[in-house]
């Protein structure tokens, strides 16, 4: 896997699905999603891998650890990490077709919404969550505060066309700290 460290932070990224025709470009965007994020969070020191996959591996990956048997856009697993290392955040699973459908249907651009979802799940393996109201508002406004600084607009905003109001994320921790994606 590529790594990319700024500040401290290790970013490992995979491209596992066939479907991200511009490999490189979205590892770009999410390397810079992931960098402010850990910028405004005040996060000097970790290690975070990035699974760029698709709908059929993230459906399982839902399945297996959620009980949900269909895609979602992005997945979260915290892990703990290992004493004495820089500390192991966890794995963030991005599904290139809900993604790119969703920011279809929501009339904004592609690397905005990947951006945005890096963000979101970043901020999860953090420990943020968006069960009840009043955690779902400090992470939202997390999120604005990010995507502000990376010129992005609120993707929260009233009026604007969302398929979800809230998304949902794996927060179990994965027994074997990585989950298993593989190509379809």
């Amino acid at each position: 896997m590529p790594s990319v460290a700024s500040s401290g932070i290790k970013i490992d990224i995979a491209v596992e699905g066939r479907s991200w025709d511009k490999p490189a470009a979205a590892k770009a965007v999410v390397t810079r999603a992931l960098r402010e994020a850990a910028a405004v969070s005040s996060r000097r020191s970790a290690e975070i891998s990035i699974v760029l996959t698709d709908d059929a591996a993230v459906r399982v990956l839902n399945r297996q650890w959620r009980g949900v048997d269909k895609a979602t856009n992005v997945l979260s697993f915290p892990t703990e990490g290992f004493p004495g290392e820089p500390p192991l955040l966890g794995d963030i699973v991005l599904a290139y077709e809900t993604i790119a459908r969703e920011a279809s249907a929501e009339g904004k651009p592609f690397a905005h919404h990947l951006a945005h979802l890096a963000v979101h799940g970043f901020l999860h393996l953090l420990g943020y969550d968006h069960q009840r109201s009043r955690d779902a508002e400090a992470m939202e406004r997390l999120e604005r505060r990010i995507l502000r600084r990376l010129a992005i607009p609120d993707p929260y905003r009233i009026g604007v066309k969302t398929p979800k109001r809230g998304l949902r994320e794996a927060r179990q921790k994965s027994p074997a700290g990585r989950p298993s994606v593989s190509p379809r």
